[in-house]
């Protein structure tokens, strides 16, 4: 095994698949390792609610905003973790979450908080790893998730406005970031496709964008990867490789209706061999050609 590591997966646009992408990264991590954590850190609760963690989210479960009693007020992270499946837990979403933020702004050192609070505390001890769900927009919460991890996954699809996520993403949260703390970009990947590659499609377009920008393309998996040779055959009807990224499947929309990752719902779903190689990526530092 590496050394632990914890991974932020963000981006500057919501529906892009970010939660989605956490959930099943961290659960193939902890299949793989021992123990992985979930930290959901954005304010619409979405993987918090996912999992079925409603009362942790309203505020019901501890009668407290548990992430500002962690984040603010230095309390034990550990006895707002809740379980999600075997090796795999949660610290949830409140819906006050904006009121953390906020009281960050005003904290001593407000940035490295969840470095300090949770994480130093958590990883290499009680997790091997531990996977931040951050917030679609900017702030002291991703500035916190940012510094704590000194890495990010970009998950992106398919729709309008891909560009600007990426770019947004890239330019006013990892270059800003920079400037004042090292910023990996762990990977960039491209995640429910369906549609064809041979024609004028999204999907087309999307990962034509991604492979051939050499910023970029470096940060591709190889399961979402194609080379210029792979795209002159594609154009010439002759390429017979797999489709590239992650593709949608409904085993997967149903794994999030049901409350629990891909593999506890459907451990023979063709697509974690995918969510198997971003962990692999995770545990490496790097993406591997």
């Amino acid at each position: 095994m590496s050394e632990p590591r914890a991974v932020s997966v963000g981006v500057l646009k919501g529906g892009f698949g970010k939660t989605t992408t956490a959930i099943n990264l961290a659960r193939e991590l902890a299949y793989r390792n021992e123990r992985a954590l979930l930290v959901d850190l954005d304010d619409n609760g979405h993987m918090t609610l996912i999992l079925g963690h409603d009362e942790a989210y309203r505020g019901e479960q501890w009668g407290i905003n548990h992430a500002e009693d962690v984040l603010i007020d230095g309390a034990d992270p550990q006895q707002y973790v809740v379980s999600v499946t075997d090796g795999l837990d949660l610290f949830p979403a409140h819906v006050n979450l904006e009121d953390v933020q906020s009281g960050l702004k005003e904290a001593t050192m407000g940035t490295t908080r969840l470095k300090q609070e949770l994480v130093d505390e958590l990883l290499g001890d009680a997790y091997d790893y531990i996977v931040i769900d951050c917030p679609a927009n900017r702030g002291k919460l991703n500035d916190n998730a940012m510094y704590a991890t000194g890495n990010i996954i970009i998950p992106l699809r398919p729709e309008n406005g891909y560009e600007t996520g990426l770019s947004n993403t890239v330019q006013r949260l990892v270059m800003e970031a920079r400037e004042y703390f090292d910023l990996d970009i762990l990977s960039v990947l491209p995640t429910d496709l369906s549609g064809r590659i041979d024609q004028a499609t999204r999907d087309r377009a999307l990962l034509r964008e991604m492979t051939t920008r050499e910023a970029v393309a470096k940060h591709v998996p190889n399961f979402a990867y194609l080379s210029e040779a792979d795209w002159d055959a594609i154009d010439a009807g002759e390429y017979d490789g797999p489709l590239p990224g992650i593709r949608h499947r409904a085993a997967i929309d149903n794994a999030n209706d049901e409350g629990v990752p891909l593999r506890d719902y459907d451990p023979e779903c063709d697509q974690l061999t995918c969510y198997d190689e971003l962990a692999q990526i995770v545990e490496n530092g790097e993406v591997s050609r």
